[in-house]
C-alpha cells in the first residue's frame, strides 16, 4: 500500500519542479540567447578562423590546424608588443590602484570637507569618452602645438618631448591613469561604505589612530574590491589600444602597428587582410589574459580566507 501510493503523491511536485524549471529557462532564455550570439558565437568563429591559412600563391584557404599557434609563439612583433603591455601593467596599474585606493580613503574620512564634489571631480574623467580624452591630451602632448610645445618654446630647446621613445609609454599611461582613476576609487568608495561601523568603533576604543584603522580594519575589509579593480585593470592593459592607435597619428615614427597586441591583431585583419593569423594572435592574448587574471583571483580568495 505505501509503495504504491508514495510515486502518486510524488507525481504532482516532480510537475511543479518540471514547471519551475520551465519558467526559470524562461527567465534566463533572453540573456543565453544574447550571450551566445555576442559572446560564443564569435569566439567559436575566430577559433574556427585560426586553423586556416590564406594560400598568398595559390588562391584560397587551407587547413593548418596549430600552425598558426605555432607561428604566433614563435612571432617575436607579438613577443615585443606582449612584453610593452606587461611592463605598462607592472608600473601604471599599482600606481593608478593606489592613487584610487588614496582617494577613496580621503573622501571616505570626515576630515575632508565637500567630500561630494571631490568624488564627482574625480570621477569625471571616467565618464569623458575615450576618444575625446586621447584627443584632448594628444593636443597637450603635441611637439608643434599645444602645452609641451608652448613649454618647449618658453625654455627654448625640446626639454618636454612626450611622444618621444622614452617617454610614449609614460604619456600613454598618464592618459589611462587619469581616465580610471575616478572608475577605481568609485569601487573601493562603495566598498568602505559597507565596512561594519562597529569595527571601526571597537579599533578607536582600542586607541587606533586614523593610519592604524585603515591598514587594520579598512583595507581587509574592502581585500574584495581590491582584487576585483586588480583584475579589471589587468584585463584593460593588456587591451590597450584607444590610446595608442589615436596617438599613432602624432607619433608614426615611434607607435608601430604592433605597439600592443590588440593594435597588432586589428592591424593584421584591417591592414594586412591576414584574418586567419589576426584571430589566433587575439585568442593568444586573451586566453593569456584570462589565465593571469584567473591567478590573480585565487590569490585574492586565498588571502581572503
Amino acid at each position: 500500500m505505501t509503495s504504491t501510493a508514495m510515486p502518486a503523491r510524488s507525481r504532482p511536485a516532480r510537475a511543479l519542479t518540471r514547471r519551475h524549471h520551465r519558467r526559470g529557462w524562461a527567465f534566463v532564455a533572453p540573456f543565453a540567447a544574447v550571450f551566445a550570439l555576442t559572446f560564443v558565437a564569435p569566439l567559436v568563429y575566430a577559433f574556427g578562423l585560426s586553423l586556416f591559412r590564406d594560400q598568398a600563391f595559390f588562391g584560397g584557404t587551407v587547413f593548418v590546424g596549430l600552425g598558426n599557434y605555432t607561428q604566433a609563439l614563435g612571432d617575436p612583433k607579438f613577443w615585443e608588443a606582449f612584453g610593452r603591455v606587461l611592463l605598462f601593467l607592472a608600473v601604471q596599474v599599482p600606481i593608478m590602484l593606489l592613487l584610487a585606493l588614496v582617494a577613496a580613503f580621503a573622501i571616505d574620512s570626515a576630515r575632508l570637507h565637500a567630500a561630494g564634489f571631490f568624488r564627482m571631480v574625480i570621477f569625471l574623467p571616467y565618464a569623458v569618452p575615450g576618444v575625446v580624452a586621447v584627443l584632448m591630451w594628444g593636443f597637450i602632448y603635441g611637439d608643434h602645438f599645444g602645452l609641451a610645445a608652448d613649454l618647449n618654446h618658453l625654455l627654448g630647446r625640446d626639454a618636454v618631448e612626450p611622444l618621444s621613445v622614452n617617454w610614449i609609454l609614460t604619456s600613454i599611461g598618464n592618459i589611462v591613469t587619469w581616465e580610471f582613476v575616478g572608475y577605481n576609487m568609485l569601487i573601493f568608495y562603495s566598498a568602505l561604505k559597507v565596512v561594519p561601523p562597529d569595527q571601526i568603533e571597537a579599533a578607536a576604543i582600542d586607541g587606533a589612530g586614523a593610519l592604524r584603522t585603515i591598514v587594520s580594519v579598512k583595507l581587509p575589509a574592502i581585500r574584495g574590491a581590491i582584487v576585483v579593480a586588480t583584475i579589471f585593470s589587468i584585463i584593460g592593459s593588456f587591451q590597450l589600444f584607444n590610446e595608442p592607435n589615436i596617438l599613432r597619428t602624432l607619433a608614426p615614427n615611434v607607435i608601430t602597428t604592433y605597439f600592443t597586441p590588440n593594435m597588432y591583431a586589428y592591424n593584421l585583419s584591417f591592414g594586412g587582410q591576414q584574418y586567419n593569423y589576426s584571430a589566433t594572435v587575439a585568442i593568444v592574448m586573451g586566453v593569456i589574459t584570462a589565465v593571469i587574471a584567473y591567478a590573480v583571483q585565487l590569490r585574492g580568495q586565498r588571502k581572503e580566507r
